[in-house]
């Protein structure tokens, strides 16, 4: 039995102004081609498959062409759970119709907890796996808040609730007999981190530990954009993003996992690389390094307009380095999408900030820079930065009530538990 572990594709994401269309499409056709060559017989997408609760009309026709082109391949079966990222409604509005191209979608958790468990096929078109399907766990999902908890507390019994939803829908698979997978969309304990991804903070739980899992025979992970191992154990995998989402990840490979399930044996789990279809490259350093650096690309090795992220090392480029920057790429398949000033930590260095604007900066790097104005001690900036990102993402996690549903006591309270700012 041979499944595919993809995530994190986020389709419709803007990259700086920049549609990632091309490189999902590179993608796509690269993947159909891939599950043919392997004989895969069935996929599994770990979470945030649209970059955005409402995704853009280009982006809902990927994604539908996808599921319709894969019926051709040998992979005629797919499961697709939602992220942070992705809309319970939206994912969960084509549900039925995709269920007949052997699709199952979880856009959320469900009370019925047998729209979890999906039983595959294998080639001779037998059971050959079953797969506990579970997506993003929200708060609400699986807990009642509670008057009087303190954060700790708070942390405990989210964590408490998680883990015995895994293991509630883990009994329902098991009984099936067959190798069992478990998907997940979360950051886990020690889990590494790129700049596209913004912490999880589910309530007030900032990862989930790997020991919690069930005993899966392998769990599909997804949310962090860096494919890694789970606590140096090989079944609990991220697969990573398929392409890089912003600069920090363009020094890893990309892949796909190729995990094939045998009930006599632990599964044999491959590493199949991703093309590069888009070069991302982050240069440092003076003018005539950055030149010289430049000469170094090749930048006829892929179709798509390699993109640049610059941080120079010299004073006035507000004024005096956008013409040398442009010569520099200019009649060249180049682009620069960000020049940054290299931060430095004297007194020169305070007045060039002082002409940075808003643009050269995420909003992490705002807050962080407002924190180190004030005194606080280590325990108040840790609490704050929480609640920061509690905050962002609130904002990330795409709202699928209706705004004219009055909301009762209970509600109100929990959303309450969910955005408290400890400070």
């Amino acid at each position: 039995m041979h499944i595919l572990h993809t995530s994190d594709w986020h389709l419709g994401q803007h990259f700086m102004g920049k549609s990632r269309e091309p490189e999902h499409q590179a993608f796509i056709r690269w993947l159909l081609e891939t599950v043919d060559e392997h004989s895969v017989n069935a996929m599994v997408i770990a979470g945030d498959i649209f970059d955005t609760g409402t995704p853009p009309s280009y982006a809902r026709t990927l994604y539908n062409r996808f599921i319709v082109d894969l019926q051709k391949t040998c992979c005629q079966q797919l499961i697709i759970v939602g992220g942070n990222h992705d809309s319970v409604a939206t994912l969960n509005e084509s549900r039925d119709l995709l269920a007949c191209l052997n699709t199952h979608v979880v856009g959320g958790v469900t009370e019925n907890l047998e729209d979890q468990v999906v039983v595959l096929k294998n080639s001779q078109g037998e059971p050959g796996a079953v797969v506990c399907a579970i997506p993003f766990i929200r708060p609400r999902d699986v807990l009642e808040s509670r008057a009087g908890d303190n954060d700790i507390d708070k942390q405990k019994a989210l964590q408490t609730a998680i883990a015995e939803h895994y293991q509630r829908v883990f009994k329902l698979a098991s009984d099936k007999n067959l190798p069992t997978v478990a998907t997940g969309h979360l950051t886990t304990v020690g889990g590494q981190m790129t700049e596209s991804v913004r912490e999880i903070y589910i309530g007030t739980l900032s990862a989930f530990p790997a020991s919690a899992f069930p005993p899966a025979d392998y769990i599909a992970l997804g949310h962090l954009h860096r494919a890694q191992k789970v606590s140096d154990q090989d079944h609990i995998r991220y697969s990573g993003s398929p392409i890089p989402l912003s600069f920090d990840e363009t020094s890893r490979r990309k892949q796909v996992l190729l995990v094939s399930l045998d009930s006599e044996a632990a599964p044999d789990i491959t590493e199949l690389d991703i093309p590069v279809f888009r070069s991302l490259k982050s240069l440092k350093g003076n003018l005539e390094t950055i030149q010289q650096e430049l000469d170094k690309i090749d930048d006829d090795d892929t179709q798509l307009t390699t993109w640049l992220e610059l941080e120079i090392s010299t004073d006035d480029y507000l004024t005096d380095l956008q013409k040398p920057i442009q010569s520099m790429v200019e009649d060249r398949n180049l682009e620069v999408l960000r020049v940054r000033r290299k931060r430095e930590t004297n007194e020169a260095s305070l007045q060039r900030e002082s002409k940075e604007t808003l643009d050269e900066l995420d909003v992490s790097e705002v807050f962080a820079r407002r924190l180190n104005d004030e005194e606080l001690d280590d325990q108040r900036v840790a609490s704050l930065n929480q609640a920061f990102n509690e905050i962002l993402s609130t904002l990330d996690e795409p709202d699928d009530e209706p705004d004219d549903e009055p909301d009762d006591d209970s509600k109100a309270s929990e959303r309450k538990d969910e955005k408290e700012l400890s400070v």
